[in-house]
């Protein structure tokens, strides 16, 4: 498996809508696992086909519930409450910004094997599904932010050189 580039605001494949996904085969495969490994190399949590350049259908998920998900052709079939909070997005890195999503959502679409699955989601696994699907819309989270973005600290290459420098000296 390979990481793949993360595209960024004002990359205009962030705002095409996505085809469906009429068959698996080994690139869609390939896709799905290079997803998974960009996803978690950038420390995310979710990650769309778009994000990698890819105009499909399909969104990765691992909100560290110990299931991790693939949907395929995904489409949210029911929601449920109401949840507002800090989101932000690979595609936006350094930002963040309110955003209310539904509390519970019931999502069906297709695995890697083709078969139709339903997958309920609540609290962050909700807002990482409608979060993603809006990605396949070519929508964005900042079209929803409710106060406007605003900068979140990321560790800088240097700072997390001197951690690793730190953390070998208490190891000895």
């Amino acid at each position: 498996m390979a990481i793949r580039n993360i595209r960024v605001e004002g990359d205009e494949v962030l705002r095409k809508k996505c085809k469906p996904v009429t068959k698996m085969n080994a690139r869609i495969r390939e896709l799905i696992g290079d997803m998974f490994d960009t996803m978690y190399e950038s420390n995310g949590v979710g990650l769309a086909a778009p994000q990698v350049g890819i105009l499909k259908r399909i969104v990765v998920i691992d909100v560290m519930d110990g299931r991790p998900l693939t949907l395929i052709n995904p489409e949210i079939i029911s929601t449920e409450g109401e949840q507002t909070g800090e989101e932000g997005c690979l595609s936006l890195p350094g930002l963040a910004g309110d955003v209310t999503r539904p509390m519970k959502v019931v999502c069906k679409a297709l695995n890697e094997e083709m078969e139709e699955i339903t997958v309920e989601g609540e609290g962050l696994l909700a807002r990482c599904i409608c979060h993603e699907l809006d990605h396949l819309d070519g929508v964005l989270y900042c079209d929803k932010v409710l106060d406007g973005l605003h900068r979140v600290d990321l560790p800088r290459e240097e700072d997390l050189a001197e951690e690793t420098e730190d953390d070998e000296e208490t190891e000895e």
